[in-house]
């Protein structure tokens, strides 16, 4: 599944001058296309921190996004959950802000976007505020980069410890197929891999966190090296750099810290049954390892998604849904991320259906496309739909920020929006192909059914 952001502003994008677009193969049919680009600036300050400058005068908005190139991922045996749970701290209150006042501040100033996020790979912050609470917006973010263990507490770590449990019961274990997440990943990553456990952590390890804990992994991986701040919107570029040097040029060098490099695990074919109290329909889920963001085979397979399991044109929704009428949904994605990803399917059968029949027919449609190449008009359809999500999924501020902190993060650069568009103009059915026969053999499947306790 892409983690296409977000929505454009055409004007914002631009052919870029004298760039000839990536030869695309005929069934495309995309030779002609322009590669846009989002004008921007990038550099470092001395310190270490990567600063990228968006600027749009349209709207008398700015778009503040920062990331620590940190997530769950990075986390330890017996630590897991820290990543996330240091998201809930960084809101608690600084030196000079004071404590507990980081959303109220933001709020009087008139932002319409506040939040942060933790996935496996990184933590953001952001906040979309008028032009003129710019300095503001970067006196906030500056103050808990360099000050937040001044006011770090025990009591306030207590409290956010209790947040994120109340979280995880809230969002983990006690929703409907909350527990199939937690036994599919532990079928997929073994102890010891990043990861094994979910961005949420156990609630043992976090109990178990102590203030010492905190504070050590604030100073590892919260240094302005292991940062990228992006100014999207409304200002004069040499004006945002007068700022950004004011309230973050100061903070002393760092380098950034080491991240673990870890191989895809092997999996054999596996299935698990789990029962679960709180879902209501039975669901099969199939996952397979898979190539990591950006990597060769990546894209091929975001196309083999959309083409198996797109609502009303991909392969399986028309067979189990419409054909067999076996299932209420289906659910086929590419779950990218940094060091390995994976490729999922997930049917949703309808009361009384036949589960093996499904499982057949599944199987039968798999077979077929590691055997013989989509179509050229199921290429396209999936093609145009993933390229539209991308150019127009970059109309806010926000998403364009996040696009480029994205590619700054992943590929270490930020003008990859044209390379990242050829990857998949040049796909071709026979390289589809030859992916889903490599990646998703029957042999790699790691299959998870969830029964309900009570039986619609």
């Amino acid at each position: 599944m892409r983690r296409w952001i977000p929505r454009i502003v055409a004007g914002l994008l631009m052919a870029s001058a004298g760039v000839a677009a990536p030869a695309a193969p005929a069934f495309a049919q995309r030779a002609d296309a322009a590669i846009p680009v989002v004008a921007h600036e990038r550099y470092r300050l001395d310190n270490g921190l990567t600063v990228i400058l968006i600027p749009d005068r349209k709207v008398p908005l700015v778009a503040v996004d920062i990331w620590y190139h940190v997530g769950s991922g990075d986390e330890v045996p017996g630590k897991s959950g820290f990543a996330h749970l240091f998201e809930h701290m960084m809101f608690q209150g600084a030196k000079h802000i004071g404590e507990d006042v980081h959303f109220d501040t933001l709020r009087k100033a008139g932002a319409s976007e506040i939040n942060g996020t933790t996935n496996t790979d990184r933590t953001n912050y952001f906040e979309v505020v008028p032009t003129h609470q710019l300095e503001t917006a970067l006196w906030l973010e500056s103050d808990r980069m360099g000050w937040l263990l001044d006011t770090l507490t025990q009591k306030s770590l207590d409290n956010q410890r209790e947040v994120v449990r109340n979280e995880r019961r809230q969002r983990y274990d006690n929703v409907p197929y909350g527990k199939e997440r937690f036994v599919l990943q532990a079928m997929l990553y073994p102890e010891g891999h990043p990861y094994r456990y979910l961005t949420i952590g156990l609630h043992e390890d976090l109990e178990q966190a102590s203030l010492a804990d905190v504070k050590r992994f604030f100073q590892t991986w919260y240094v302005p090296a292991n940062a990228t701040i992006c100014l999207a919107g409304d200002f004069a570029p040499a004006e945002a750099k007068r700022l950004v040097q004011k309230w973050f040029g100061s903070f002393p060098r760092s380098d950034r810290p080491p991240h673990r490099t870890v191989a895809q695990p092997e999996v054999t074919a596996q299935t698990q049954t789990v029962r679960d109290p709180f879902a209501k329909l039975r669901r099969l889920h199939l996952a397979w390892h898979s190539p990591r963001l950006h990597g060769k085979g990546d894209a091929e397979l975001d196309l083999l998604a959309h083409a198996l399991g797109a609502p009303g044109t991909g392969r399986l929704y028309q067979k189990l849904v419409h054909e067999l009428q076996l299932a209420q949904t289906v659910q086929v994605y590419q779950a990218s991320a940094q060091r390995s990803s994976v490729f999922h399917v997930v049917v949703d059968l309808r009361p009384g259906a036949d589960m093996a029949a499904a499982q057949q027919a599944l199987q039968t449609e798999l077979d077929a496309v590691r055997s013989q190449p989509l179509t050229a008009a199921e290429v396209r359809r999936a093609l145009v739909s993933i390229e539209t999500g991308l150019i127009w999924g970059l109309e806010s501020l926000l998403s364009r920020a996040e696009l480029l902190l994205s590619y700054e993060h992943y590929l270490g650069r930020t003008d990859a929006l044209g390379e990242d568009l050829a990857r998949y103009r040049n796909a071709s059915p026979a390289q589809i192909q030859a992916v889903a026969a490599q990646f998703l053999t029957a042999n790699r499947a790691v299959t998870v059914v969830t029964e309900p306790e009570v039986a619609p």
